[in-house]
């Protein structure tokens, strides 16, 4: 069964990201990201070759189905542009969905 992560992300300076989160971002097969320009330079600095997909405000309801499938297919991973996802953003739509989705 496939894993739906919310990676929280670093506030302050990007060494602050935990070893873990590191490591799932590696290693995951999508992360939904909610600004991809801003994700790239933590990814940057890791070296997390991983594919991203947006996922912000405007377009959550055209990639909801998207990333679903995707979770369907392999592990996802969650970003926001700092902190953790989930709550006060687009994530949440997306967390409801995979719960929905089983």
């Amino acid at each position: 069964m496939s894993t739906l992560y919310l990676v929280s992300t670093p506030i302050g300076t990007l060494e602050e990201l935990s070893p873990r989160a590191v490591r799932i971002l590696k290693e995951v097969d999508l992360i939904a990201a909610e600004e991809t320009r801003h994700t790239a330079k933590l990814l940057n600095h890791f070296e997390i070759t991983t594919r991203t997909t947006s996922f912000y405000d405007h377009n959550k309801g055209q990639k909801t189905g998207k990333v679903i499938d995707a979770l369907v297919a392999g592990d996802v991973a969650l970003v926001s542009d700092a902190g953790t996802p989930g709550l006060n953003d687009p994530g949440y739509l997306l967390v409801r969905a995979a719960l929905d989705a089983g």
